[in-house]
């Protein structure tokens, strides 16, 4: 049976809406032609609550791909959900549609409506021509529940059948900032392949012998070096015990680095104009261009005195273009270090928060009875949150 793999689309991502929506469909229809079946782990919206039209556009999206005649089919399903279509295309929600365990979320809003399967802790089974996929798939968790419940689900391989593992978190040996970040070897044993999302680059590694399998995003998002590379996802032959990555046509993205050292502020610009202009002649539509600064002005010179906003402004028809100031000074901090090295190169800054807010957590007597990673989404929601603000003030700083 052939596989197809496709993660974090991203709708609704407010900085290329149209890519996010034109590019996730590029992916579903070609992996529709190409596919007997679909994992999707994770991240399908960019937010935990989607505005009206950013649901609608996942709607069309899915009931386009429900209509194809699959022929492979679910034939087990061994969770607590109703399910309501026996198509086999199977997801869980990531990280950016996680919300609190009592309220749904958008990806079983479409499990709902029978466009997808929701399989968030359970195990489904595809079937077809007598050749039978399991996935076992892991919904996505605050990083400091993910062994308890791993521990507790207990994930076993089904016998006769090609074993998926699905899931959606952060791996250490790919984020090396966080121990709560689960690791390769406590992953569950037995299974054939083993698929994560969450990260925005592609990924291929092993994991107890067997392929492991990221395919990144399919919209660019936190602009970092790795996402120069085409978008696209993966297709897995159970049979031939292979895959292959097939791209999509996705915005192209450049990374251009100046060394600004020992130069005054006319050469920089200067120089950043060139790198511009030559990358904009390169590309065929109007990509995105970031120009990462990097170095010591020359003598005389300070960061202030860098405005480029003017020579931006004049290529704004022409595509996205960033300048990236990592110019030196002397009160730079640890950080930007780690960030300047690529220590950091595929955390994205609401992960690097996160890791920063159970580690400050982790040095008090928090005892707030909420997870740190439900407390940090509960203060970055959108939502009302005046009640829990004032508990946490009482209970992290008001002394008995």
């Amino acid at each position: 049976m052939k596989i197809a793999i496709l993660s974090d689309f991203h709708l609704g991502y407010e900085r290329f809406v149209d890519d996010a929506y034109r590019q996730a469909e590029e992916a579903l229809t070609k992996a529709s032609e190409l596919a007997d079946m679909m994992i999707l782990p994770g991240d399908l919206f960019d937010v935990r609550n989607p505005r009206l039209e950013i649901l609608a556009q996942g709607i069309n999206l899915f009931r386009a791909v429900a209509r194809k005649n699959w022929k492979a089919r679910v034939v087990a399903y061994s969770g607590e959900r109703r399910l309501f279509t026996d198509i086999p295309i199977i997801a869980i929600p990531g990280t950016h549609e996680r919300r609190a365990q009592s309220a749904g979320n958008s990806v079983e809003l479409l499990s709902l409506a029978g466009l997808l399967i929701d399989a968030s802790d359970a195990t489904v089974e595809v079937e077809k021509d007598g050749e039978k996929v399991a996935v076992f798939s892991l919904g996505g968790l605050s990083e400091e529940k993910v062994r308890e419940t791993l521990k507790q689900l207990n994930p076993t391989p089904v016998e006769g059948a090609f074993n998926v593992f699905q899931f959606h978190q952060s791996i250490y040996e790919l984020l090396p900032f966080s121990n709560d970040f689960i690791k390769f070897d406590e992953l569950p044993k037995g299974f054939d392949l083993y698929v994560d999302g969450h990260i925005h680059s592609k990924v291929e590694g092993k994991v107890f012998g067997k392929p492991f399998l990221i395919p990144g995003s399919t919209v660019l998002t936190q602009l970092k070096d790795a996402e120069q590379e085409q978008k696209g996802f993966f297709l897995f032959d159970t049979k031939a015990n292979s895959y292959s990555f097939i791209p999509i046509d996705s915005r192209e993205f450049f990374v251009e680095k100046i060394d600004v050292q020992n130069k005054d502020i006319r050469q920089i610009q200067s120089e950043t104009e060139q790198a511009v202009e030559r990358l904009l002649k390169k590309s065929k539509d109007k990509p995105v261009i970031r120009i990462v600064l990097e170095g010591e002005l020359k003598k005389g010179y300070k960061n202030a005195d860098l405005d480029l906003v003017e020579t931006l402004k004049r290529y704004k028809e022409r595509g996205v273009v960033e300048v990236s100031n990592k110019i030196d000074e002397e009160d730079s901090h640890e950080e930007i270090e780690s960030l300047r090295s690529g220590t950091l190169e595929n955390v994205s800054i609401k992960d690097y928060g996160l890791g920063i807010f159970i580690e400050q957590l982790k040095k008090s007597d928090y005892s707030l009875g909420r997870s740190p990673t439900e407390l940090f989404e509960m203060l970055s929601s959108d939502q009302k949150k005046e009640k829990i603000i004032s508990e946490i003030i009482e209970m992290l700083f008001v002394k008995n």
